[in-house]
């Protein structure tokens, strides 16, 4: 079968290379986003004509139809949704465009596969359930899961809601849960990739990726701190390099026992009670910091982390602070991969 994909919500084209990684016979018809940062990137990678900024409210079915797209794949802004966020669910501006799709997803009868994929909370939404009327209003099977890369060798934790759907036939596994892993593979989601964080690295890293002193000073002892033989690290967020806690990991050259050591000497000047000159303590802690060499991952090595492929490339012009938030805001290119897979046979 030849599909002809519609991508919406397509941001940096992650789904695109998901579609590629699938080695799925077929095209990208188009795809959409209101981001022109995100669209340029796009355009970079797969050329100015299949990407169009475009508010996905303006769709209509008859433009689907002349499309002639056969599957929707599809990343629906996650902020009403995430639990950093106020949760306002279907009544957040930013639910608009989905419930959109939703009242066109009925009518457009040339579409025969979906796949979305939002942040992990979105199952319990109300915008799920209004997701989930319209498939079935459509006449699709569907089936649910929660996802980690790391269940798929990825050295990277994040969970992420997906959801497939299609009207040709059924799928042979059970459709009255929410699965936690691919059918056929193990149920154990806190398994351990094998890849170790070194085989990501990039060398000759410049120094500009450095944590700054005073983020050492006073936030180094709430970062999540990889060493290059560990097989983990935290989900990166749009926020990487601006916020320090719950943003993404930071990467130390030393081993593990190094570190600790440095970290051990540190906790002693902070403990030491007899210390009468605070600025020479100081001075000499921020020196013990420093030896860990402690440094953001890179842009290329997030990209890694998210299973983009090595020919995926920003455009020259794009600053560090976009390349973060366009890489947190896009999706695992490997899981989607797979699950285009199930998807599809």
């Amino acid at each position: 079968m030849e599909f002809r994909v519609l991508e919406l919500f397509s941001g940096i084209g992650g789904m695109h290379y998901a579609f590629k990684y699938a080695q799925l016979s077929g095209e990208v018809v188009a795809a959409m986003d209101v981001n022109t940062v995100a669209n340029a990137v796009y355009a970079h990678n797969y050329g100015a004509t299949v990407v169009k900024t475009r508010n996905i409210q303006s769709l209509t079915v008859k433009e689907i139809k002349k499309m002639d797209a056969n599957i929707l794949l599809m990343s629906p802004p996650c902020q009403p949704h995430t639990r950093q966020g106020l949760q306002r669910d279907v009544e957040d501006k930013r639910s608009c465009a989905l419930s959109h799709l939703c009242s066109l997803i009925p009518q457009c009868e040339t579409l025969e596969y979906v796949l979305m994929e939002n942040v992990k909370g979105f199952e319990v939404s109300q915008a799920r359930q209004q997701f989930i009327e319209a498939l079935e209003k459509a006449g699709y099977h569907w089936r649910e899961f929660i996802l980690t890369p790391t269940q798929f060798n990825v050295p990277n934790t994040r969970y992420r809601y997906y959801c497939i759907a299609r009207k040709s036939k059924g799928f042979d596994f059970d459709g009255e849960k929410i699965w936690e892993h691919l059918p056929g593979k193990k149920a154990d989601s806190n398994q351990q990739p094998t890849c170790k964080i070194s085989t990501i690295l990039e060398s000759d890293v410049p120094d500009d990726t450095l944590v700054p002193d005073d983020v050492l000073t006073k936030r180094v002892l709430v970062m999540d701190i990889i060493h290059p033989s560990q097989s983990r690290s935290m989900c990166f967020t749009k926020g990487y390099t601006h916020y320090t806690e719950g943003t993404g990991s930071a990467f130390t050259p030393l081993s593990e026992a190094q570190s600790h050591s440095i970290f051990e000497a540190v906790k002693e000047i902070d403990m030491d009670p007899n210390s009468k000159d605070w600025e020479v303590a100081q001075q000499r802690r921020l020196q013990l910091l420093r030896k860990v060499k402690l440094r953001y991952f890179t842009p290329r090595e997030v990209a890694r982390l998210m299973s983009f492929p090595e020919e995926f490339e920003f455009p020259a012009d794009t600053t560090s602070r976009q390349k973060y938030r366009l890489l947190g805001n896009s999706i695992n290119v490997c899981v989607v991969g797979e699950l285009l897979k199930l998807l599809t046979t």
